[in-house]
């Protein structure tokens, strides 16, 4: 018989820690006060791991959110009972699915809960949504009232009524007058949906509006351990780190120029250690020239140069002993130092949500905790 292969060891990988998913959920269970929590696992469970997420999750939380009709089924095959929301607007070719399988699509107009009735069962629960800042789905305030009466003319009933907060981290004006958009609208809307659960406030909403709650808080970013708001980071522990290992190191003279297009050149003698993560792995090129760093030896070493498709170069001139193998920490702690995945998406000019769902399948995750 052939000989098994060897297993091969990873040249860049992920680290989920259970523990530190169990913790933010407990710290959003005080945030939430006497609401219930919905999880939004959407996007791989933000590119920590769906499977392992939610089964972390399952007896935590009221609701799972997820985007679109593929990422419900494969959540439903993982948890059989837990309700599950649609958040973005489904095709109609995908009613009859949802409908079959008992998901809750989010339906905004007469048009959509027209079309969903003719898949949808009497009484088939459905998330109605108001736009009151956001300008992407939802019933414009003026129309809320008639498209409820209609939605529930269509035979349908309301499983929960949201809106969706556009600044929550960064513009309290305009937060509150989401909210008070909202409020203004919730008694009429809840007298012809007494049985739905409301629901606004996202992470950052939980954090500064604990006392506008609703019924449910629907809580992302929070959750793996990133806060939208730095004053609260220390109420979470971030869950994934990202890792890989020296797989070269060199010595270069001054003047030598580093990676494509030569953008860097060494302004003395130095030691370069090459990683084998790059863009195609979900690490950033935006970040190529901005000071990103990795930790080695617990120590930053800036990375140089263009960031790669499957490389990135970095200076260890100031690392004793390094070794080819040694560990690089490209998110996460290492001795004393930390990469937040903040720092890493700023240098980028993007945002921590960008950075995680970018982890490419080429990555290995490992899971602890």
């Amino acid at each position: 018989m052939p000989k098994k292969p060897p297993a091969l060891p990873d040249r860049t990988w992920v680290e989920i820690d259970r523990g530190a998913l169990r913790h933010n959920l407990n710290a959003v269970r005080k945030l939430a006060g006497k609401a219930g929590i919905m999880a939004v696992v959407k996007a791989n469970a933000y590119g920590h791991g769906l499977e392992e997420v939610v089964q972390v999750l399952d007896c935590g939380v009221e609701v799972f959110a997820v985007a679109s009709l593929g990422e419900a089924l494969q959540l439903r095959k993982i948890l059989k009972r837990v309700p599950i929301l649609l958040l973005s607007a489904a095709l109609p070719s995908e009613y009859g699915e949802i409908a079959r399988c008992g998901f809750i699509p989010t339906l905004s107009s007469a048009k959509e809960a027209s079309l969903y009735t003719r898949s949808a069962p009497k009484g088939a629960p459905i998330h109605f949504k108001v736009d009151t800042g956001m300008g992407r789905l939802g019933v414009l305030p003026g129309k809320a009232i008639p498209t409820m009466k209609a939605i529930l003319k269509a035979g349908l009933s309301v499983h929960s009524i949201s809106t969706h907060l556009s600044s929550a981290d960064n513009d309290e004006k305009t937060t509150r007058h989401q909210l008070a958009t909202f409020a203004d609208l919730l008694d009429e809307l809840h007298y012809l949906a007494p049985e739905a659960s409301i629901h606004a406030l996202n992470s950052a909403g939980a954090m500064q509006h604990a006392s506008e709650e609703g019924d449910l808080i629907r809580i992302g970013l929070a959750l793996y351990g990133v806060s939208p708001l730095p004053a609260f980071q220390k109420l979470l522990r971030p869950v994934l780190s990202w890792k890989a290992r020296i797989t070269f190191l060199n010595d270069i003279p001054k003047g030598h120029r580093v990676s494509y297009g030569g953008t860097f050149t060494a302004p003395h003698a130095m030691k370069v250690a090459v990683l084998p993560a790059g863009y195609a792995d979900g690490y950033p090129r935006q970040v190529s020239g901005k000071g990103a760093a990795v930790l080695i030896r617990g120590k930053r070493c800036p990375v140089i140069g263009r960031v790669t498709m499957d490389q990135i170069i970095v200076d260890v001139s100031k690392v004793r002993g390094v070794c080819i193998g040694d560990e690089a920490v490209l998110v996460g702690k290492q001795g004393r130092e930390e990469l937040a995945a903040t720092e890493v998406a700023a240098k980028a000019d993007t945002i921590p949500w960008h950075l995680f769902c970018g982890i490419t399948g080429r990555v290995a995750y490992r899971y602890k905790g």
